[in-house]
C-alpha cells in the first residue's frame, strides 16, 4: 500500500452540530428524576420557615401516621451520623468554619433549611405529610445586612460571631501610588445577590447493594462528590459509586456537595431501600446555593492624562449562614482579575467574609470574576468622565499592547497572550460606535426623553483553574489536574474516558474533534465516556472554564501515548525500526514508502500474535494533565442600549461582542456558550435579584418573582472573534464565562452612560424601570434644589 490518499479536513475549527444534542433535546435520555429503581422510596423535607431561630422541638409521629409513609427523621435522629457538609477552601489560617449539619439539629440560620425528612411511597404522599410534622422553633433576631452584622452589638449567626476570615493582597507602593495624584476616584457598588436557575432542577437517587452504594446526582462533581462522602462520612472510597447522567445545566450551583445528597445516602442506608429526592423550584430558589452578593468599595487614582497610578478594593462577601464548598474562596478569584488588562503601579484588595442568616453563596457563572470586572471597569468609565474622555481611549492608555506578551500583571498573573487592541478596533467597527456616539449627541441636545448610551467592558479572565500548585499556595483543598484515557477498540474504533463531567458543554463533541485529528480516526468513530466515577476512575471535573484546556490537553496527552505505543507495533509490522516510523493523519509510514493504519495496528495489537518481544497487547493510554498556568481568555463588548426617561425603560438596541479564546476546537459551541452567557450577564443587569424582607424570608421564590430573561427580552447579538493561541499544545482558552464575565458592565455602563447627563453616576443594580426613572426623578430634583445627584 502506498501514500496517495488526500489528507482528512482538519476537525478543529469545524462547526460540528454536537453529537449529543439530538438525545437531549428529544428527552431521549436518563436525567436523574427519570430513574426508576424496585421499591424506591421518595424523600422530602420539612425546611425552616424562619430565618433564625432555636429549635426547641421536632414532632414527626403525625406523619408516621399517614398512609404510605414509611419513615421520618429529625436532625437529631441523624446527629450521631450525618457530620458536616465539608468547607474545601480554608482561605486564612484563622478563618471561621462553623459545623454545617445536613439536617439542622439545635438551630436554623435560613429559610429553607430542612429540620425533617419524611420517606414515603410516591413524592406526592412525601410532600403532604410534611404538613404533618410538628416544628417548635424559638426565634432568634435575624442577620441580614452584612454592613450591620460586623458592628459588635449585631446578633450573632455563630457563636464565634459573624466574621469569618479576611483576606488581603497587596503589590507596589499604594501610599506612593495616591500620594499627589491629580485624579483619586472613589465609588461603592453593589453586587446583588443572584439565584442560578438551571434548565434541570437538582435531584439524587441513592441506593445500597451490601456495603456499596451508587449515588445518582444531578451535580457537576462525581469525582469531588465520591471523595468526600468518603474522606468526611466514613464511607469506604472503594465502596461508593457516583453518577452524574446527562445534566441539564449547573452554572457553577451544582459545583456543591449538597444536604439532600448526603442525606439519601444515610437514610437509604437505614431503610435498605432506594430513596430519591426531586427539588421543585421554589426550594431550588430557597436551597441551591446563592452567587453574587457583595459590596464593592473601589479607590482609583490616576495622572491627569488617565494613566493609572493605583487601585484599591474593599470588598464584603456575604457568605450566607454556612460556609459551603468553595464559598469563601469565590470573591478570591476576582481578587487577581480587578487589575484585568491595565498597568499600574500599585494594588491593594482586602475582602471580609460575613455570615448571615441568608442561603449560603458559592459559585455561580464566572465565580468572583464577574464582580471583578464589574468593578474595574465601572470605575474605568468613572475615571473617563472625570477627565472628559472617551471610555476607549482611557483604556487604550492604560492596557497591555499586544507586543508586551507575555505579560506579568500587578497581581504577579503571567498573561501569556492577548491582543487588546484588535478585539477593540473589531468591536467598534461592527457596532459603528463613532456613528452612535454622533446620534447621541444629537438626542443630547434636541432634549430627546429616549436616551442612547454605550457602555463598554473590555475585559480578560482568569480561566482553566488548574495549576495544582497556585490552588494549594491558596489553601485551596484539591488539585486541579484533569485525567483521560483512551481506550484503542480492536476493530479501531475509539472510546475516550474524560474526567471533566459535561452538562450542557458540549464534551461529547468537542473531545470527539480533538480526537478525530490527534489519531486520524473518523469522527463518527469516537465515543465520549463520562460522569460515572465507575467507568471514568480519576478526574476533578467541570467548572471555572477549564474543561477545554485542562481536560482536553489531557486528552491529547492520553493520544500521544496511544501513537506512542502504537508506533512500535507499527514498526514490527512495517519491518523498519521504531525511530524511522512517522505518523501523520491516522497512518504510519516509512519514508513515503509502506503504510499501515492506526485502526490496522489496533487489529494486530488485539490479535497480538507477532508483537515485538516485551510489548504489551494494548494501546489503551491514561493520561493526567496539570498547567503550569491559568488561561486568559479576553475580548470587548459594547452595547447600545436607549432609555426612556419618562418610564425608565431600557432596551438594549445592540449588542457586539469580540472574543479571543484562543485556538477554536467548534465555533457553534462557542457560539452558543457566548450567547448564553451573554444572556446570563444581561439579567444580572437589568432584570435578576434574590430579595429578602426584614424578617429574613426570600420573596423571590418562583419564577414570578424572580425574573429570569427569556429570549423576547434580549437582543440578537453580533459576535466575532480574534485568536491569540494560548501557550499549551491546542492554542486554546476557555470560553464557557466570558459572556458573563464581559456582558454585565458593558449593558450597566450603557445605562449610566445614557444618564450621566443627568448628573447620574450609578444604578444600582438590576437597573429595572423602577431604579431607573427613581434615578431621573432624584437627579431632577437635585438639579433643582442646586444639591448633587
Amino acid at each position: 500500500m502506498t501514500v496517495t490518499e488526500e489528507p482528512p479536513v482538519a476537525e478543529l475549527g469545524r462547526a460540528r452540530r454536537r453529537k449529543e444534542d439530538a438525545r437531549l433535546i428529544t428527552g431521549q435520555t436518563n436525567w436523574t428524576d427519570n430513574i426508576v429503581l424496585p421499591g424506591m422510596l421518595h424523600m422530602a423535607f420539612v425546611r425552616s420557615p424562619v430565618a433564625h431561630a432555636k429549635v426547641v422541638s421536632v414532632d414527626v409521629s403525625g406523619a408516621l401516621k399517614m398512609p404510605g409513609v414509611v419513615a421520618a427523621f429529625t436532625g437529631a435522629d441523624l446527629a450521631d451520623q450525618q457530620g458536616s457538609l465539608p468547607c474545601a477552601w480554608p482561605v486564612t489560617e484563622d478563618i471561621v468554619i462553623p459545623p454545617h449539619p445536613p439536617m439542622a439539629v439545635d438551630e436554623v440560620r435560613y429559610v429553607g433549611e430542612a429540620v425533617a425528612a419524611v420517606i414515603a411511597r410516591d413524592r406526592y404522599t412525601a410532600a403532604d405529610a410534611l404538613a404533618a410534622v410538628d416544628v417548635t422553633y424559638e426565634n432568634l433576631p435575624p442577620v441580614l445586612d452584612m454592613r450591620e452584622a460586623l458592628a459588635e452589638d449585631s446578633p450573632k449567626v455563630h457563636e464565634a460571631g459573624n466574621k469569618s476570615y479576611e483576606w488581603v493582597f497587596a503589590a507596589g507602593d499604594l501610599d506612593a501610588a495616591f500620594a499627589n495624584a491629580p485624579v483619586v476616584i472613589q465609588r461603592d457598588y453593589r453586587q446583588q445577590r443572584l439565584i442560578p436557575c438551571a434548565m434541570e432542577p437538582r435531584a439524587v437517587v441513592s441506593a445500597w447493594d451490601g456495603d456499596q452504594v451508587t449515588l445518582w446526582s444531578a451535580t457537576q462533581i462525581p469525582h469531588v462528590l465520591r471523595f468526600a462522602l468518603a474522606a468526611f462520612f466514613g464511607i469506604p472510597e472503594q465502596d461508593i459509586r457516583v453518577i452524574a447522567p446527562d445534566v441539564g445545566g449547573g452554572f457553577g450551583s451544582k459545583l456543591q456537595v449538597t444536604a439532600e445528597e448526603v442525606l439519601a445516602v444515610l437514610i437509604s442506608r437505614k431503610l435498605g431501600k432506594p430513596v430519591k429526592w426531586t427539588e421543585s423550584r421554589t426550594e431550588g430558589n430557597l436551597t441551591v446555593h446563592h452567587g453574587r452578593d457583595q459590596w464593592q468599595r473601589i479607590k482609583i487614582a490616576a495622572d491627569s492624562d488617565g494613566r493609572i497610578r493605583g487601585l484599591s478594593v474593599d470588598l464584603l462577601a456575604d457568605m450566607g449562614a454556612y460556609l459551603m464548598l468553595v464559598t469563601p474562596g469565590v470573591p478570591l478569584l476576582g481578587a487577581f482579575m480587578f487589575p484585568a488588562i491595565y498597568k499600574m503601579d500599585a494594588y491593594s484588595f482586602k475582602c471580609t467574609g460575613v455570615f448571615t442568616t441568608k442561603m449560603p453563596t458559592d459559585a455561580y457563572r464566572g465565580a468572583g470574576r464577574p464582580e471583578a470586572t464589574f468593578g474595574i471597569e465601572r470605575i474605568m468609565d468613572e475615571l473617563a468622565a472625570e477627565l472628559e474622555l472617551d471610555p476607549l481611549e482611557v483604556r487604550e492608555r492604560n492596557w497591555i499592547k499586544h507586543e508586551e506578551f507575555p505579560f506579568t500583571s500587578i497581581c504577579g498573573l503571567t498573561y501569556d497572550s492577548g491582543n487588546y487592541e484588535a478585539a477593540t478596533a473589531r468591536a467598534r467597527e461592527l457596532l459603528g460606535y463613532d456613528e452612535l456616539r454622533a446620534e447621541q449627541e444629537r438626542r443630547i441636545s434636541e432634549n430627546d426623553p429616549v436616551r442612547l448610551g454605550i457602555g463598554v467592558s473590555t475585559y480578560t479572565e482568569m480561566c482553566g483553574l488548574a495549576p495544582s500548585r497556585v490552588l494549594g499556595s491558596l489553601s485551596y483543598g484539591a488539585g486541579g489536574w484533569e485525567s483521560a484515557s483512551i481506550r484503542m477498540l480492536p476493530t479501531g474504533k475509539v472510546e475516550v474516558v474524560t474526567g471533566s463531567s459535561a452538562h450542557g458543554q458540549g464534551h461529547e463533541t468537542a473531545w470527539s474533534q480533538i480526537v478525530a485529528d490527534q489519531l486520524g480516526v473518523p469522527f463518527e468513530h469516537i465515543r465520549v465516556l463520562h460522569g460515572d466515577t465507575q467507568v471514568s476512575p480519576k478526574g476533578m471535573d467541570t467548572y471555572g472554564s477549564r474543561s477545554l484546556a485542562v481536560g482536553g490537553m489531557a486528552v491529547v496527552g492520553a493520544c500521544d501515548k496511544v501513537i506512542a505505543k502504537a508506533k512500535v507495533i507499527a514498526s514490527a509490522m512495517l519491518e523498519a525500526p521504531p525511530e524511522s516510523v512517522e505518523f501523520s493523519h491516522g497512518k504510519f509510514s516509512v519514508g513515503g514508502g509502506k503504510v499501515v493504519s492506526i485502526q490496522e495496528v489496533a487489529l494486530a495489537t488485539f490479535a497480538a500474535h507477532n508483537l515485538p518481544d516485551g510489548v504489551e497487547p494494548s494501546l489503551d493510554s491514561d493520561s493526567t494533565y496539570d498547567p503550569e498556568n491559568f488561561s486568559f481568555p479576553h475580548g470587548t463588548h459594547l452595547c447600545a442600549v436607549e432609555v426612556d426617561t419618562d418610564t425608565g425603560m431600557v432596551s438594549i438596541r445592540k449588542y457586539v461582542a469580540v472574543d479571543d479564546i484562543g485556538k477554536v476546537v467548534n465555533p457553534l459551541i462557542v457560539d452558543g456558550q457566548v450567547h448564553g452567557g451573554i444572556a446570563q450577564g444581561i439579567g444580572q443587569a437589568l432584570y435578576e435579584e434574590a430579595v429578602y424582607d426584614d424578617a429574613g424570608n426570600l420573596l423571590t421564590t418562583t419564577f414570578a418573582d424572580y425574573l429570569v430573561p427569556s429570549a423576547a427580552d434580549l437582543p440578537s447579538y453580533i459576535t466575532d472573534r480574534t485568536e491569540s493561541p494560548a501557550a499549551n499544545r491546542l492554542g486554546v482558552k476557555g470560553v464557557g464565562e466570558a459572556g458573563t464575565i464581559a456582558s454585565t458592565p458593558a449593558v450597566v455602563n450603557a445605562v449610566v452612560d445614557a444618564l450621566r447627563p443627568f448628573g447620574i453616576r450609578d444604578v444600582t443594580m438590576p437597573c429595572s424601570p423602577e431604579r431607573v426613572w427613581r434615578a431621573i426623578e432624584t437627579a431632577k430634583a437635585a438639579n433643582t434644589t442646586g444639591g448633587a445627584a
